[in-house]
């Protein structure tokens, strides 16, 4: 069915690369007007945690378009490191790319989502939020995951009287330019990855943009304040 988002304005971050890519071009071929937000490369260049240049960034898409239907808030960094050697600045930086990264867009898209009357927040968790992935080195990621999960939460009852549902989406390993470099430093990673999976393959971007568009559509206007695994089962034993 095409044109499942037809009428509809979105903004994406980290548009530029990997999942927020993928999310930003189904979204397109479903119709939604988007407006894709990056460093670099995308509709719109900007610093996501930069709160100034973030509020006058969104306040310049609501003035132009007098609303925003959907924000799909999938930028987000990383720094990767085992307990004995994280430092605490790698630490807070983890943090700054996990959660305020989703904060202030949201926080600076609220009034034009509220003008939309039927907003869609889609936030990232990830199968790290609930469980360990051996020889993986991500705890400031999984800490950070598990807060989008409880932020995410908290935006669903704030955002219900106002039309405003938030949801999130928990994908498995994902392959993109960025976690490509997990599988070329170890060799084993791959099949770690695949041992944790029921369904013994690596997902891809539009795996996770197909379960934003529904997440986005009217199709799912009951649905809020929710966590949807698309992680080939890896949570699901």
């Amino acid at each position: 069915m095409a044109d499942r988002l037809a009428g509809k304005l979105a903004v994406v971050t980290g548009a530029a690369h990997g999942i927020g890519q993928g999310v930003a071009q189904i979204f397109r071929q479903e119709g939604a007007t988007v407006i894709g937000i990056d460093r670099a490369g995308a509709d719109r260049d900007c610093d996501l945690l930069d709160e100034e240049a973030v509020r006058a960034l969104f306040l310049a898409i609501g003035q132009e378009h007098g609303r925003i239907d959907i924000l799909v808030n999938a930028a987000a960094f990383a720094v990767f490191d085992w307990i004995e050697t994280l430092s605490y600045a790698d630490w807070k930086v983890t943090l700054a790319g996990e959660l305020d990264i989703v904060f202030l867009p949201t926080q600076a898209a609220w009034p034009w989502l509220k003008a939309s009357g039927r907003a869609s927040v889609i936030n990232f968790g990830s199968a790290n939020a609930r469980h360990a992935l051996e020889g993986s080195p991500a705890l400031a990621h999984c800490a950070g995951k598990g807060g989008v999960l409880a932020m995410t939460r908290q935006l669903a009852m704030e955002g219900a009287p106002h039309g405003i549902r938030a949801n999130t989406i928990a994908p498995g390993f994902i392959r993109t330019e960025a976690t490509a470099r997990h599988l070329d430093q170890d060799p084993t990673f791959r099949d770690k990855v695949l041992a944790k999976n029921m369904l013994k393959q690596l997902g891809e971007p539009q795996d996770i943009a197909w379960a934003a568009v529904w997440l986005g559509s009217d199709e799912a206007r009951y649905v809020t304040a929710g966590d949807f695994p698309v992680d080939a089962g890896c949570t699901g034993w």
